[in-house]
């Protein structure tokens, strides 16, 4: 082999490697700035159980079983699957501002309380909110317009996110009450988002793979989660909105940035 051969073979090795440390570079950096690598997946939360399940509609549901003291609304202003933690998106909002209320401990989220897009207001409308309350321990679909409204046994101690009611005992009576708080586009087929809880106080945070109405997706629900022991729970924001993060699942919607998600805290 003469020495011209074995220069060009050597450039080209130099090169291969160079390219190689670029790409690992990029792969961190996309780690580093999307979420967690797959090697730190060990030490996200585990108090959760992760389940899949089709109804009979055709309706796709993926789904988050935690006990409610394991939540909490948290601001990301990214992906759900795109962040370091666990979860599923949250309420209603336009740009940066939450049109949903969002409150942990009494305290909007999203910025002080009575200002506009904080969390502390379903803006507009008196909607569904589902509450912890957490002295007693006990879950519950209360409609308001403000964050204050909000009945609990200590305020120092509870958490709300703001949505739609789903009424899941109301019977046919429940599209009334979606009408009433202006529910956004119920008849469209999109994907879908929402959080119930069962008699045991255990939540569900539930986001759909698969697009359908409103009524397709709690008719879903009401038919695969909870093995019929449901009580109540809320639509969240849905269409390109509706995504999760867990070990087992990633679901990014349309791949919008969302202002904030419910997380799980371990």
């Amino acid at each position: 082999m003469n020495s011209t051969v074995k220069i060009k073979i050597g450039i080209a090795s130099i090169a291969a490697l160079g390219l190689a440390a670029v790409i690992a570079a990029i792969a961190f950096l996309v780690g580093a700035v999307g979420g967690t690598r797959d090697s730190d997946e060990e030490n996200m939360p585990r108090a959760y159980e992760y389940g899949t399940a089709t109804a009979t509609n055709g309706m796709e549901l993926h789904f988050l079983r935690t006990r409610p003291s394991n939540i909490e609304p948290l601001v990301i202003r990214n992906n759900v699957s795109a962040v370091p933690h666990y979860g599923v998106n949250g309420g209603f909002f336009y740009e940066d501002a939450l049109l949903s209320v969002a409150v942990l401990n009494d305290e909007p989220v999203h910025g002080e309380t009575g200002r506009y897009g904080s969390g502390g207001a379903n803006v507009k409308y008196a909607r569904g909110t589902l509450v912890w309350d957490g002295a007693p321990d006990r879950l519950s679909v209360q409609v308001v317009r403000q964050a204050k409204e909000i009945e609990v046994s200590d305020r120092a101690r509870f958490w709300a996110q703001g949505g739609i009611s789903m009424s899941l005992v109301r019977g046919e009576d429940w599209e009334r009450q979606t009408a009433e708080e202006a529910a956004p586009l119920p008849d469209q087929t999109s994907l879908r988002s929402g959080a119930v809880y069962d008699k045991e106080g255990n939540l569900y945070l539930v986001v759909s793979s698969t697009k359908g109405t409103l009524a397709a997706f709690r008719e879903a629900i009401l038919e695969r989660i909870g093995e019929g022991k449901l009580v109540d729970g809320i639509f969240l924001d849905g269409d390109g909105s509706s995504q999760l993060r867990s070990r087992e699942k990633k679901l990014a919607g349309d791949g919008r940035l969302v202002v904030q998600m419910l997380r799980l805290i371990e």
